[in-house]
Formats: C-alpha cells, structure tokens, sequence
C-alpha cells in the first residue's frame, strides 16, 4: 500500500501549481494533507473516481486544516483528539480499519520567539496519550508536518537553529519521547545516514535552490508495523508548496 503525506501550504493554492496532476500520478492509496486552509465548501476538488474525503476544518478562517483522500472506505473516522482545547484548529483526523489506524496531524509551530511553546509542549503530550490509546487496540500509523527537525542530521543549519522554533531541545526532546514509546521514523530506519534530503524550505532567502532545508514531514509507525515496511521516501523534486510530499510503502 502507497500512503503520501504533503502540507499543501494552502489547498486552493497548490490545486494552481499542480496538485491534482501529481495526485493522480501517484495513485496512492492513502493521500493526507495537512494546512488546507480552508472551510467547508471553498473548494470543489475533482478527484478521481473512488476516493472517499474526509476533512477537518480550523474554526479560524484560512488557517491549519487536514484532510485524507483515500480509496479503502474505514470502519471508523474521528475528527481531533477528543479534547476541545486541542481540537479547535482542524489538526487531526483518524481513519480506523480492520488491523490499523491512519492519523494525518498537523502539530502546531511554536511561532517566533517560541510564543507558542508552551502550548505546543501540551499538545505534545495530549497528541502522544491519544495514539498510545489507539496503539493499544491495533498497530497505529500518523504522518503529518510534525514541525520538528529531530536531529542535527534533519537540517540545513543546525547551530544557528537551535533555539528556533522547530529545534528546540524541547521540541526534539518530544519527538525522542514519542519514538521511545514503541515507534520508528520510518524514513531513518530505511536511511539511519542520509544527509541533505528535507521536506520543508523557507519561501526566503532562495532556500530551497540551496537546499537549505529542513525534515519535518514524518511517517510514524507503530513497532508491530515493522517487519511490514518496504520503503520511505521524500518527493524533493515535487513543487507546488513550501514543503514536498513524503511517503510510506508498506505491505498491509
């Protein structure tokens, strides 16, 4: 099964750089977007035949969102992590199926000068505590922008970063605490060495012709997933938005 995760950086806009060509092209089972930045009825996105949508919208107009695009209708679909403070701005969605869960998540950006750190470090441990909960019942797979450069491998400029939003010591310090609760970044357990591949580059400074740029797009599985995976990849060549598609392929 091809699963791809992409924050479009705005749906009606990457619809416009060519986002449904590269959608039909990939054929994915399952496709997750995080950052539509849309409300209900603002676009009318012509998918191909037999594909089911299901979104989530912020309640702020023009802000976050998620949605899933997928060909393998769930027995089950949860909007959120079933705590209000948290689920305000569209962030999450889970399909449930028959020996798996698929969570698309966009974590909230701690913001300049961290204004927003706190709150991301309680998101952090609400957003671990609901998959932990799914993880106890069947295998669990969340991908999404996790807004986090794990290790100074995952981007560009580490030391002149590392009080930045997105590499915090708190920050990297949640994503080591998620991983040691039975997960694997599936893209370092195919390539534990693979320098100067990201997934996110600032619209500023020409960084992304630099390649000055960051991995904070992750496919995230479950332990019990692992003797299942087949491939991870980062679809650098694929414009459209700020940051690239990624993918996981996995027998299921």
């Amino acid at each position: 099964m091809k699963f791809i995760s992409w924050n479009v950086n705005g749906l009606r806009a990457c619809v416009q750089k060519g986002f449904l060509e590269y959608f039909k092209e990939t054929e994915a089972d399952f496709f997750c977007i995080q950052e539509s930045k849309l409300q209900a009825g603002q676009i009318e996105l012509e998918l191909p035949e037999g594909y089911e949508a299901y979104w989530n919208y912020a309640e702020k107009k023009g802000y976050s969102g998620t949605a899933i695009f997928t060909k393998h209708k769930p027995l089950q679909v949860t909007y959120g992590i079933g705590i209000e403070e948290h689920d305000k701005e569209g962030r999450v969605i889970t399909l449930e199926y028959d020996n798996f869960y698929l969570i698309t998540c966009y974590t909230p950006n701690s913001q300049t000068e961290l204004a927003r750190l706190s709150y991301r470090m309680e998101w952090e441990d609400a957003f671990l505590a609901y998959v932990d909960g799914l993880k106890e019942k069947k295998p669990v797979i969340f991908c999404g922008d996790l807004n986090v450069a794990h290790k100074e491998i995952d981007l560009k400029n580490p030391k002149t970063n590392r009080k930045n939003a997105g590499f915090t010591d708190e920050e990297r310090e949640k994503f080591s605490v998620i991983l040691s609760h039975g997960y694997i970044d599936t893209f370092r357990y195919f390539y534990p060495e693979q320098e100067q591949i990201y997934s996110w580059w600032s619209y500023r400074f020409k960084a992304r012709e630099k390649n000055a740029g960051w991995r904070i797009d992750y496919f995230i599985v479950s332990e019990d997933l692992k003797d299942k995976l087949v491939d991870a990849k980062i679809h650098t060549e694929v414009m459209g938005s700020d940051h690239c598609p990624v993918e996981l392929d996995i027998n299921l």
